[in-house]
């Protein structure tokens, strides 16, 4: 809905739809969009129309150690 600043901040005319479609939250209490400092634009994340399940996970164990092994710490 518009907004009148002058002479006090107050709603004018009726809301209406920005954006529609699926905008998921990764988390309830972290907003999912952004507006830039102009107000002028917003940033939002939309699920990928590609999206498929995880279908692998990859994890790697003592990479420390390789670590260690492949870039030395100079010790004197």
């Amino acid at each position: 809905m518009d907004i009148a600043t002058q002479p006090s901040f107050s709603a004018v005319g009726k809301p209406r739809i920005l954006f529609e479609g699926p905008y998921p939250s990764l988390n309830p209490t972290i907003l999912s969009y952004d507006v830039s400092p102009d107000g002028q634009r917003f940033l939002m994340l939309k699920a990928s129309e590609q999206s498929q399940a995880t279908t692998q996970i990859n994890i790697v164990q003592n990479w420390f150690e390789e670590l260690k092994q492949k870039v030395p710490t100079g010790k004197k």
